[in-house]
């Protein structure tokens, strides 16, 4: 009976060893599906446009995410993002979707509920690896010129595929996408003659290489190319490669000189039929106790048919908050500004002013003025107030006709509130 018994608690004790690993893996498993972390935002949005030649717009806007990240699985981890963009106001503009009130100005955040992002990612050997519907920039905010977000509308732009990071070597970062499809900002409704654009969605075969190189002691050096290649709207397919150089010098204690340079060329693509056009851009400044100026000048080159264009990028960052140049004229433009950033009684306070012309003819296209002051409260609540005055007056824009998209005169007020957690 002994010997029987030693058997049997033998064998119990072996089958519960056998199935540990199972049910261990199992725990783990439930506890980073459930043990992961519950973000949150909300941003509330007043903007009012007054535009020559069209009725004044107004927009009261609420932006809302809900989304959740697993905790570390073997490496990986599950994201999910829902974004919903509702109108509290009397839907008194023209949010480029729906036609209810094309004869006034634009304010691109029409209502719109969907899933912003939605991604498998990996974490292994200095790699990281997304698999789905993501948000992608390759620098920090407010640089995002040739990829971004586009954080400023309320509808930010996300990109179906797959993006990888490496930083197997020291001060490095090689980053990779393949895109299949870009997630437009005016949401799942937008459709377009042409077919380009459906149900919010361009449809591409699209890959994206980027290089950083932070070691050296005077800056950040880096490398990019951008292939983009349409799948209903093949002739506009480009190919983009350039290389910027950003950075700073101590002068003083109190004093930092900065500078940035960067060039890059576009040329078609695949069956793309655009001329090669070139991007510069070249600028310098100083830091000095808590404040920023720099002097910066910016070029896309245009020929009359063809000009460099940022399809990807957080365009509204550039060239104007008044958003007259999100596309580049096709006879290129020219950008000359001024910038200083600082802080007066805790806010963030930014101005900028910028004096425009074509780069063919070099004629006249106008000039704005900026202004943005922020205070950020205990990390998580923001408020803002934001104005942008756009003068078309100049030889361009007397050149052109209203079905040729002239710049006209353009005020935009924005107040705006957020927490996020």
């Amino acid at each position: 009976m002994k010997h029987t018994y030693k058997l049997t608690v033998l064998a119990a004790s072996i089958g519960l060893f056998s199935s540990a690993p199972s049910v261990m893996a199992e725990d783990a498993f439930f506890e980073a599906l459930t043990g992961g972390k519950v973000s949150f935002s909300a941003r509330a949005r007043y903007e009012g446009v007054e535009q020559d030649g069209k009725k004044d717009a107004d927009a009261f806007t609420v932006r809302t995410t809900l989304g959740y990240t697993t905790g570390d699985f073997h490496g990986f981890k599950l994201s999910a993002e829902i974004e919903d963009i509702s109108d509290l106001g009397q839907d008194d503009y023209n949010d480029k979707v729906h036609s209810a009130h094309a004869d006034r100005a634009v304010i691109a955040d029409p209502e719109n509920t969907e899933i912003n992002q939605a991604y498998l990612q990996y974490n292994g050997f200095d790699t990281e690896f997304k698999l789905g519907r993501q948000e992608i920039t390759y620098r920090k905010a407010p640089f995002h010129r040739f990829v971004g977000n586009v954080l400023w509308r309320q509808n930010h732009q996300s990109y179906d595929g797959l993006t990888v990071s490496n930083n197997s070597f020291e001060n490095t970062q090689i980053s990779y996408a393949y895109i299949n499809k870009q997630n437009h900002i005016l949401g799942d409704d937008k459709n377009d003659d042409v077919g380009f654009i459906k149900d919010g969605q361009i449809d591409m075969d699209t890959h994206l290489v980027n290089l950083q190189y932070s070691g050296l002691s005077f800056g950040k050096l880096e490398g990019y190319g951008y292939f983009i290649d349409y799948d209903d709207k093949p002739a506009a397919s480009s190919q983009t490669i350039g290389a910027r150089l950003s950075g700073g010098v101590p002068v003083s204690e109190d004093f930092k000189l900065i500078y940035t340079a960067e060039i890059a060329n576009q040329n078609d693509y695949k069956d793309g039929t655009m001329d090669d056009q070139n991007y510069y851009l070249a600028e310098v400044g100083g830091k000095y106790k808590g404040w920023l100026a720099k002097v910066s000048y910016e070029m896309q080159e245009g020929d009359g048919t063809d000009s460099f264009a940022t399809p990807f990028g957080t365009n509204h960052a550039f060239q104007g908050w008044g958003d007259m140049f999100l596309a580049t004229p096709k006879e290129g433009l020219e950008d000359i500004y001024v910038t200083v950033v600082g802080n007066v009684l805790g806010a963030k306070v930014v101005a900028v002013y910028h004096d425009f012309e074509t780069d063919k003819g070099s004629l006249d296209a106008g000039s704005e003025f900026d202004i943005l002051v922020q205070k950020t409260f205990k990390e998580h609540y923001t408020l803002g107030v934001k104005y942008a005055d756009y003068n078309g007056d100049g030889e361009f824009n007397d050149a052109q006709t209203i079905a040729k998209n002239k710049r006209v005169d353009t005020e935009k007020f924005w107040v705006y509130g957020q927490v996020k957690f």
